[in-house]
């Protein structure tokens, strides 16, 4: 059964991306919550601020993205490498949970991400467009960090508010 939870202890006092709305697992204790949920919100932080630091604290050293998309180094190599060219794009970048779902093993994260598109994207210059987008990752946590990543993008939205696709 789920249900809504006050936001994990642990995660509040590192100063990291807290979700706006949070629904747990009643079944899980709270230890087990508060370290699925740490995991989760380290690995915002690391989108929101770019830290490697946070994502190396929120991946396992064996970390498999299920999801990679084509060019993209697997492991947390590849995710460091992703965010450097995204910022790199929208160096603004912000990534706020809006939801996260943290069942068994599992963590689901409604993701929202803004931003201005003043670097280079895919060999176009930004002009300083509205970047405004959402993702949903699914996240499989073991020993408190993340395993495995399932997720999507809402990249059709990127895409055109970058300019590099028709609306």
């Amino acid at each position: 059964m789920l249900g809504a939870a006050a936001t994990p202890a642990v995660a509040q006092s590192d100063n990291l991306v807290q979700p706006a709305v949070l629904v747990a697992d009643a079944s899980l204790s709270k230890q087990a919550l508060d370290a699925q949920a740490l995991a989760a919100s380290r690995y915002g932080t690391f989108w929101n601020t770019g830290d490697e630091a946070m994502a190396r604290q929120a991946l396992a050293p064996t970390f498999l993205d299920k999801t990679l998309p084509g060019g993209r180094a697997q492991g947390i190599e590849g995710v460091l490498a992703a965010s450097k060219a995204f910022r790199s794009a929208v160096p603004d970048l912000h990534c706020e949970i809006r939801q996260m779902i943290v069942a068994g093993d599992r963590v689901v994260t409604h993701l929202h991400f803004t931003g201005h598109f003043t670097g280079t994207l895919m060999g176009k210059q930004g002009q300083g467009q509205d970047i405004d987008f959402i993702a949903t990752d699914i996240y499989r946590i073991a020993k408190g960090r993340i395993v495995e990543n399932w997720h999507l993008e809402d990249n059709l939205s990127l895409l055109q508010q970058a300019g590099l696709a028709a609306r």
